[in-house]
């Protein structure tokens, strides 16, 4: 009995390490000719929106969208909100949309008084989607939190990275797509 305990503390926490993974690496996806970056899917299965209307892609086409899979539990989702918080107020006025995809790691995420309270407690201001039934999760084949999936203004994804980590790479992605000439949109 001993031995057993020890066990189940290291494998429980090999699960914890892989459901907030903190230090993947960025992964860029390099369109080319013959096979452009893949179009973003739309938000599915989305139960509530806070701070604001509900959201879709085709709506916001011709703007750059950062998509951030996120849950209000996990340490490495709170340790990239200063790094969002910050390209939000930054770019949002050169047209940036952030849009919060909070898919719940444990049962008690799914309550939308608790996702409201740490919306509040984290100073959110941007959408966020109450995805309880990791639809928008699946369509986009996440399997991390947190991750970030930038969208370009012709709605494609062409850059994402999982975990903390790389802000300086995040952010230059954002800054280039900001300054795409219209023409190449």
């Amino acid at each position: 009995m001993r031995i057993l305990r020890p066990i189940v503390t290291l494998l429980a926490a090999c699960v914890a390490a892989s459901a907030c993974t903190p230090g993947a690496a960025a992964d860029p996806v390099r369109p080319s000719p013959s096979t452009p970056a893949p179009l973003a899917p739309e938000f599915k299965g989305i139960g509530h929106w806070l701070n604001g209307p509900p959201q879709t892609l085709q709506q916001l086409r011709g703007k750059v969208v950062l998509v951030e899979f996120w849950t209000y539990s996990c340490i490495n989702c709170s340790n990239v909100m200063p790094h969002v918080k910050q390209w939000h107020a930054r770019y949002a006025d050169q047209g940036l949309v952030v849009i919060g995809v909070h898919t719940p790691e444990f049962d008690e995420e799914k309550a939308l008084p608790n996702l409201e309270a740490a919306v509040k407690r984290f100073g959110i201001t941007w959408p966020v989607a109450q995805d309880n039934d990791f639809q928008t999760w699946h369509a986009y084949g996440n399997q991390f939190w947190p991750a970030f999936y930038l969208i370009d203004q012709q709605g494609r994804i062409v850059y994402r990275h999982v975990g903390e980590g790389d802000y300086a790479a995040t952010e230059a992605q954002i800054r280039r797509l900001l300054t795409v000439p219209v023409a190449r949109r």
